[in-house]
């Protein structure tokens, strides 16, 4: 698994990330389901596109990656980022009913 240390100029780097459509449909997929294969059921994204969001998610620390044989497996970092920066999530996935 790999990890990702916070520093103070990372929050322009979550927010960014978070910022695109397709992420964000990617991390509220996350926060649902839990794991994530790399290319999804649903997501009309090319497959070289849905990479380098995922890259974009993971490089943010939003992300963190399990191999599964020939698979790789994403994961939402909630612990991390609810200890980082808190309620971020819970606003940008409307987890309040707003």
């Amino acid at each position: 698994m790999e990890q990702h240390e916070y520093g103070d100029e990372d929050l322009a780097a979550v927010l960014h990330a978070l910022g695109d459509p397709v992420r964000l449909a990617l991390v509220r997929r996350m926060a649902a389901d839990g794991e994530s294969a790399c290319s999804p059921d649903g997501m009309d994204v090319p497959r070289s596109t849905l990479s380098n969001h995922w890259r974009i998610l993971r490089e943010a620390g939003i992300t963190e990656t399990r191999r599964a044989g020939k698979a790789r497996l994403m994961t939402l970092r909630r612990t991390d980022l609810d200890a980082r920066f808190p309620g971020l999530l819970a606003a940008v996935l409307d987890e309040d009913g707003r």
